[in-house]
């Protein structure tokens, strides 16, 4: 049975590896900058796009808009018929929504390392490939020492950025402001409520620093089709029955199924009930 097992896997990577092959041979035109496919994001890097070759930080709290501009990004790649792979420490990453981006999940490479430095050897040996035009790492949710946030030490963003040139690749790092990391390029997200989301270069080697812009939500989800006047509808404010346009907010001291709802974000929640159904008290399910 092992050893079934075994010609198994080796003939799974043999297969990979000639799909590989394939990808590189085919002809494609060569590639500088790798564009987000927010047009407004692009005009603030001076090169009119994420360089390849280097490295680039997307930092911002939660929900800001990080790890969507970098599937944006994804997606361009995938439009080049490129292959990309994505570290997802965190196990965040929803395929769904990735291709509701546009991101073809045939061509990217999901991996899934728990640790931190993982995360970082994984990201290296990705990127040094030279197989992949992109390649993502969540660097969020990681734990250091005493309990604070895990950060990219000095020494491993100079492998990341190493590996990067090697390989040709685009190495993006998914941080939160408590815990930065170090990148040819800084770019600072936050999300603004119905205003829609800010994007401010906050480092660059190629001039430009402390360019910000402010852009409708629609702009990063163009498939959803959010509108920023679209009105937030409270679950008090909506009648038993009635339904309205808009967005639905559920109060944060609200409980579905005897499970509270906080933390939970966008594309990741159970259906949504029905905005006339009563909801349950806590503890009574």
């Amino acid at each position: 049975m092992g050893a079934a097992v075994e010609r198994s896997s080796v003939g799974v990577v043999e297969e990979l590896r000639e799909r590989i092959r394939q990808l590189q041979a085919a002809p494609r035109r060569a590639l500088s900058v790798l564009r987000t496919g927010v047009d407004a994001v692009d005009a603030l890097l001076p090169l009119g796009g994420l360089p390849l070759g280097h490295s680039v930080e997307l930092c911002g709290e939660a929900a800001s808009g990080r790890a969507s501009l970098a599937l944006r990004a994804v997606a361009t790649a995938h439009r080049e018929l490129r292959l990309c792979a994505w570290v997802d420490g965190p196990k965040e990453l929803y395929p769904p929504a990735a291709a509701a981006l546009g991101v073809d999940l045939e061509r990217l490479l999901v991996v899934r390392p728990r640790a931190f430095a993982q995360r970082v050897w994984a990201a290296v040996q990705l990127a040094r490939s030279g197989a992949f035009t992109a390649v993502v790492v969540d660097l969020t949710h990681g734990v250091g020492a005493a309990g604070r946030p895990a950060r990219l030490s000095l020494p491993e963003a100079r492998k990341l950025a190493d590996a990067a040139a090697r390989g040709g690749a685009l190495v993006l790092l998914l941080t939160s402001p408590e815990a930065p990391a170090d990148g040819l390029a800084r770019l600072r997200l936050e999300a603004l409520g119905i205003q829609g989301w800010s994007v401010e270069l906050e480092r660059s080697r190629g001039g430009g620093v402390g360019a910000r812009v402010v852009r409708p939500w629609r702009e990063l989800y163009p498939e959803v089709g959010l509108d920023a006047g679209a009105p937030l509808l409270d679950a008090d404010a909506v009648a038993p029955g009635a339904s309205g346009p808009g967005l639905y907010r559920e109060p944060g001291d609200r409980v579905r199924n005897g499970l509270g709802i906080l933390g939970q974000r966008p594309g990741r929640d159970a259906p949504m009930p029905s905005l006339g159904e009563a909801l349950p008290p806590p503890g009574t399910c």
